[in-house]
């Protein structure tokens, strides 16, 4: 078993969390850790939904040891960004609209020497590749880890999304899909489904003791119609094959809560694109996974920014 580094479970030294106020006004919490020196370019990276920047506290400093200045915040609705429903340990989202916002206007505030690059896992990876196709960001090259490209659900997608648009009709969309596992009908546990270690995934625990006012818990009924539905949209929009910007897609072909065949769709619709494939081996957290395959995937990630990112 890995044994937590202090890294992981203190927020680094020379490293800060403040406000940011999007256009609306809405309180955004961000995380910020500048360069040693002459930095070798900037990273935002973006977590999933329900995620909380700390979370990645060890990833971030591998990064910032190689020269880059990290970036990060809460979306709105989880973790210090306040939120969307009135059972705050609900994720809901009525559009995902907003979160292209916030992270197109991040991205325009953001003052960032060197190439610019920007990374998402699940959700965050969703969001990251829309608003890409929408133009809303303009890195220098992009990672996407265990992409939300499509969503795991027992009945399949189809199905899935009609339960979640007629359950949104039949009571309040704000309410929880489901309580307790990450996914509906989930036999394996929690751990299970993110990460084959056990001290990685503890360190979430962590966090969330320190701050209790962090931790989120399921969406609501209509973020999950809103994911279908989005996903779905994304895979089939034609911008796709317009894009440009060289993209990395990291997929953990066991993943049990996105849809790996939906990320490895997509990647081949992209003109600059390469994907990185993981097997049993690996869970939905790529990059809290135990040490053969998070090593495995920094690497990746670090020739890929060697190519496309200096």
């Amino acid at each position: 078993m890995t044994i937590a580094s202090p890294i992981r479970r203190a927020i680094p030294a020379g490293a800060s969390i403040t406000q940011w106020a999007a256009p609306d006004g809405w309180s955004i919490r961000r995380f910020d850790w500048p360069a040693e020196g002459v930095p070798r370019g900037a990273i935002l990276f973006q977590g999933g939904r329900g995620d909380v920047f700390e979370k990645y506290l060890e990833t971030f400093g591998h990064w910032h040891d190689a020269g880059w200045m990290i970036a990060s915040f809460d979306w709105r609705g989880q973790g210090g960004s306040g939120r969307l429903s009135a059972n705050p340990r609900v994720g809901h989202a009525a559009d995902f609209a907003p979160w292209i916002a916030d992270l197109a206007a991040f991205w325009r505030s953001w003052e960032a020497a060197g190439p610019r690059v920007i990374m998402g896992h699940s959700m965050g990876g969703y969001l990251v590749l829309r608003a890409l196709v929408e133009r809303a960001v303009d890195p220098a090259a992009a990672v996407l880890v265990a992409p939300m490209l499509g969503l795991k659900a027992p009945v399949g997608p189809w199905l899935g999304e009609q339960v979640a648009r007629l359950m949104c009709l039949l009571g309040d969309p704000a309410r929880a899909a489901w309580q307790g596992h990450e996914r509906p009908g989930a036999r394996l546990d929690r751990q299970k489904l993110l990460t084959h270690d056990a001290s990685r995934y503890e360190d979430e625990g962590f966090w969330y003791a320190e701050k209790p006012e962090i931790q989120l818990g399921p969406p609501s009924w209509a973020w999950l119609a809103r994911a279908f539905a989005g996903t779905r949209a994304l895979e089939a929009d034609p911008r796709l094959a317009a894009m440009t910007t060289p993209v990395m897609l990291l997929v953990a072909e066991a993943d049990g809560l996105v849809d790996a065949r939906a990320a490895l769709r997509v990647a081949g619709k992209l003109p600059a694109a390469e994907a990185v494939r993981f097997g049993p081996e690996s869970a939905h957290e790529i990059l809290r996974e135990a040490d053969p395959v998070r090593d495995r995937a920094l690497a990746a990630i670090d020739a890929f920014l060697e190519t496309h990112a200096r």
